[in-house]
């Protein structure tokens, strides 16, 4: 399935769907299939990082992966309506030291009529953890396994 395949105005199963195929592709940590899910002129607001287009989506995912070693993400459906979808999420990364984070974080995206999204506006909060806190563990990158834990489901 492609991100053109689930199109606007969503419900829950849609949304939930569109969610989990976000989740899937970022597990990937490959720049290039993550990007074509955003428009060409997708506009992002990541941290304070602010820019507008997929060449620079692109890039900013090379960087992100070069930094964050070993990223297990997690998404979850916070909110949905017609063209927009909040998520709230989880990664676990490590730096090239061996020190890791949990990372939390909010998400909202608006999509165009196509299904791809066109504004992805995230604020997320990094703690440094340390390796027997983890909580994801699966094979990278790949898509987190149907039999592990979401995010309702982790200890808080």
């Amino acid at each position: 399935m492609k991100p053109t395949d689930i199109k606007p105005p969503f419900d829950k199963e849609s949304a939930t769907l569109k969610v989990r195929m976000a989740e899937n592709a970022w597990n990937t940590r490959d720049p290039n299939k993550v990007s074509l899910a955003y428009t060409e002129n997708s506009v992002w607001r990541n941290r304070a990082e602010v820019f507008q287009g997929r060449d620079n989506i692109r890039e900013f995912l090379e960087r992100k992966w070069v930094k964050e070693l070993d990223y297990r993400l997690i998404k979850e459906l916070w909110a949905f309506t017609g063209n927009r979808i909040a998520v709230r999420f989880q990664y676990e990364w490590h730096d090239d030291g061996g020190q890791w984070y949990r990372a939390y974080g909010n998400e909202q995206w608006e999509f165009a009529d196509t299904g791809l999204m066109q504004r992805r506006e995230a604020s997320i909060n990094d703690l440094p953890i340390n390796s027997n806190e983890r909580r994801f563990h699966w094979d990278t990158p790949g898509p987190r396994p149907d039999n592990h834990s979401g995010l309702i489901d982790s200890p808080k």
